[in-house]
């Protein structure tokens, strides 16, 4: 069972699933759904679409560099089917699997601290730039000016009830 990439998304494409397109020139790109295909008749870059595996590694959302995609790697070369050596790579793969499950996991925490970090930094700017919008409220208490003044109103109940309601 061959597995293979889609070209607009870098999705994996499973047996009898998407959509294969061949160029004049015969090369063959293959589409995981037609949302990756239509795309790809538009003219699009991958590299430009916000949704895509290119986007998010140029923009440093997904990890790009790693020894653990080396094993992920085509090869096109045939091996003779050894059941030792079956088994020690389905072994292999699991332990693969957990190490780039923690290296993501790890690569997504450093990129939220220096989110936060840059949040800090644009908040501190904003308050130096509009400091003068923003008062202490003892300032309040203690200069009357700044706040409007209390107007004392007395309604007689004799004047409220005389008087008809209109409609």
């Amino acid at each position: 069972m061959r597995i293979e990439k889609c070209w607009f998304c870098s999705s994996t494409i499973y047996p009898g699933h998407g959509i294969q397109f061949v160029r004049n020139d015969a090369k063959i790109f293959r589409f995981c759904r037609s949302k990756c295909h239509k795309n790809f008749k538009m003219k699009r870059n991958p590299r430009k679409v916000k949704w895509t595996k290119a986007y998010r590694r140029l923009h440093g959302k997904d990890m790009t560099q790693d020894s653990t995609f080396e094993f992920e790697r085509k090869r096109n070369r045939p091996e003779r089917y050894d059941r030792n050596l079956t088994e020690n790579t389905l072994k292999a793969i699991k332990t693969i699997d957990k190490v780039r499950s923690k290296r993501e996991a790890k690569h997504i925490e450093t990129r939220k601290k220096g989110k936060k970090a840059q949040l800090m930094r644009e908040a501190v700017k904003e308050l130096e730039q509009s400091i003068n919008l923003v008062k202490a409220p003892g300032a309040f208490k203690e200069d009357n000016s700044l706040t409007l003044p209390k107007i004392k109103v007395k309604v007689s109940q004799t004047q409220a009830e005389n008087q008809p309601m209109e409609e």
